[in-house]
């Protein structure tokens, strides 16, 4: 966690260029930047992975990139033991199976918020656009502009929302099929590695701290008060209905003791 002991003004951040705006955090000879920085491979072969992280914290945002996917991690994330954390992870299964969209609210460490999702689409065969909306009201995951899940600021019923710690964006491409391909049953068969995702096109419209006095900018921008109006609430219960594989709000044989607070108020 990064501690701000005085209060800092906003700036207004539109990242796009993966040269400038980003550094590479492991498995560096795994990366590849081309087009002048507007395209970033992440690879994983049996020793590696790879991964690259903003250079700005974000308090806030609108987060979109296009991915062709591999199994990968796309995630928002701040610091510490009582870290907050927003997810989109994408779990691969046998090739020609479709992928488990991996979502999950974090925060002050605490998370098991988890919802999955099937995607429509063939993930590999082309680019899509994933999304995250992050402001002071809701929380809303998006895939091609379609809203898939959505997670509240619960102000009232006291449920812990992340909402006084500055984030990083996170990527990265791993091994996880001790528990993410059918729960460890499907091993990763290395013979067809490297493993390639290819991200393009990433924004962040958002704020991060800065230093200095000044004034509130971010007010004009239109996700800062967003919320999913009747028609956008329509199709995100559409995909709900149809795609949606797990929702913990659910799961009463892991919460035997009762559903989480949230679970009566969001979807």
């Amino acid at each position: 966690m990064i501690v701000f002991l005085v209060v800092l003004p906003w700036v207004a951040v539109f990242a796009r260029n993966f040269s400038q705006d980003f550094d590479l955090t492991w498995g560096s000879d795994r990366v590849r930047i081309l087009n002048n920085g507007e395209l970033l491979t992440l690879s994983l072969d049996k020793d590696s992975g790879s991964a690259f992280q903003s250079k700005n914290e974000y308090l806030f945002g609108k987060i979109s990139v296009q991915l062709k996917l591999v199994r990968h991690c796309h995630i928002l994330a701040s610091q510490g033991s009582t870290w907050d954390e927003i997810d989109f992870e994408f779990l691969g299964n046998l090739s020609g199976d479709p992928y488990t969209v991996h979502t999950n609210v974090i925060t002050e460490g605490k998370g098991d918020r988890e919802q999955q999702f099937r995607l429509w689409f063939d993930p590999i065969a082309d680019f899509h656009t994933y999304s995250i909306i992050w402001n002071p009201h809701v929380i809303i995951f998006y895939v091609d502009g379609t809203p898939i899940r959505e997670f509240k600021n619960l102000d009232s019923t006291k449920v812990p929302f992340p909402e006084s710690r500055a984030m990083r964006i996170h990527s990265s491409i791993w091994n996880a099929d001790d528990w993410a391909t059918k729960g460890g049953l499907i091993k990763t068969d290395w013979s067809k590695g490297p493993f390639t995702a290819s991200f393009r096109n990433i924004s962040a419209q958002a704020c991060i701290w800065a230093s200095g006095s000044g004034a509130y900018p971010c007010s004009s921008n239109s996700w800062l008060a967003k919320q999913l109006d009747a028609p956008s609430l329509e199709r995100l219960m559409w995909v709900q209905k149809h795609y949606m594989i797990y929702n913990y709000c659910i799961d009463l044989k892991r919460f035997p003791q009762g559903l989480p607070l949230e679970c009566a108020a969001t979807t």
